[in-house]
């Protein structure tokens, strides 16, 4: 509406004035900048498989019917790296061409065609990002009208067509100051951006927490015996009280899947959180599990547990742990309810067809 606005009160006040191909040019500039920017950032973060990383072993253990279709979509990208990458790649190639005024048209078209994609999954897929994906979209589709003439008169009509005649007239030190901002904006988004995402992928890779857990833990572990208040609770499909099986995650993160409701944690977008305790991917999206962040008190053999879910903030538990042997951990104490818990965990071994593909290589017999 202020665009309107604006646009009508410009017309009454400048009736005189035929043409604005400077402004129109200066406005594309801006935009070809600000959309390399966008497919840029994200290009990186999927060259570097970030962005939907590799399933954490709780997801790996969750039940198809509890993860949302945007968890689902994320995590069937996540187990193939490779054409992560390649999509990132996608989208960088995307930005260098928008940074030039002759392979904008190019550029934006690739814009268009691949990010209309990333439009429809978010539809289809129950994503939060779809307004941001349009935005992209418009602007590219502004950028590709310049020559939507020309290229329909010269593949649809197959006629002779004139390139664009209109070149910028740059004077005085403006050629220059034109160079050191393109460079500028090559070496930070480009060089020093792509730098430190590669930095992050092999240190802190972003989505999930970067606290070691712990030590030689990781895995998944079955409920053995569970006592509550005492009382041996022996398995059950169906019970909302005990404990199924148990994750240890490499990282601080212990899961727990049981029939206790489980709210979802329902962000769809893509969020960088610095802190540990703010990395929720594992968490988002995911039913059938309660996770929980640690802090490991090695003097007294403690686990302080905190639930991860947002919408569980008074779920505490703090846990003593006992390590008979290196394929059981003992955990006992009480909830937030001040229930005693006593739980019996024996490692299961388990083995996973997409890491025992990406060990033995693809096209081999497998061997489970």
């Amino acid at each position: 509406m202020i665009a309107l606005v604006g646009a009508a009160v410009w017309t009454a006040k400048d009736k005189g004035r035929a043409e604005y191909h400077s402004l129109y040019y200066w406005l594309r500039v801006m935009l070809r900048y600000r959309l390399a920017l966008g497919v840029i950032g994200y290009g990186f973060i999927k060259v570097y498989p970030m962005q939907s990383p590799f399933p954490s072993l709780s997801n790996l253990n969750t039940n198809y019917g509890d993860l949302t279709s945007w968890k689902i979509f994320s995590m069937t990208l996540g187990i193939v790296p490779g054409y992560e990458s390649f999509l990132g790649w996608v989208e960088i190639l995307a930005g260098l061409l928008l940074l030039y005024r002759q392979t904008a048209t190019i550029g934006a078209f690739l814009v268009i065609v691949y990010t209309g994609n990333v439009f429809l999954a978010n539809l289809a897929y129950e994503g939060g990002e779809y307004v941001y994906a349009f935005y992209l979209i418009a602007i590219a589709l502004f950028l590709l009208a310049y020559d939507a003439i020309r290229l329909y008169t010269l593949f649809g009509l197959e006629k002779p067509t004139l390139p664009t005649i209109f070149k910028p007239h740059f004077q005085g030190n403006q050629k220059s100051i034109r160079l050191a901002l393109k460079s500028a904006f090559v070496v930070i988004f480009l060089l020093v951006y792509g730098f430190a995402t590669q930095k992050g992928f092999e240190t802190d890779a972003y989505q999930y927490p970067k606290t070691a857990g712990l030590p030689d833990a990781s895995g998944i572990y079955e409920v053995a015996e569970f006592r509550l208040n005492d009382s041996i609770i022996p398995y059950s499909a169906v019970d909302s009280l005990r404990w199924k099986d148990v994750v240890f995650e490499e990282w601080a993160t212990l899961s727990v899947r049981s029939n206790r409701p489980v709210i979802l944690e329902p962000a769809n977008v893509e969020t960088i959180r610095v802190a540990d305790s703010e990395r929720r991917y594992e968490v988002t999206g995911s039913a059938g599990r309660h996770y929980y962040s640690y802090r490991i008190d090695a003097a007294r053999n403690v686990l302080l547990l905190q639930n991860k879910n947002s919408n569980y903030p008074d779920d505490k538990i703090e846990l003593n742990f006992t390590r008979p042997n290196d394929r059981q951990i003992i955990l006992s104490g009480r909830n937030n309810q001040e229930d005693s818990i006593y739980v019996v965990l024996n490692k299961k071994d388990k083995k996973y067809l997409f890491k025992e593909v990406a060990k033995q290589g693809r096209g081999k017999a497998l061997e489970l």
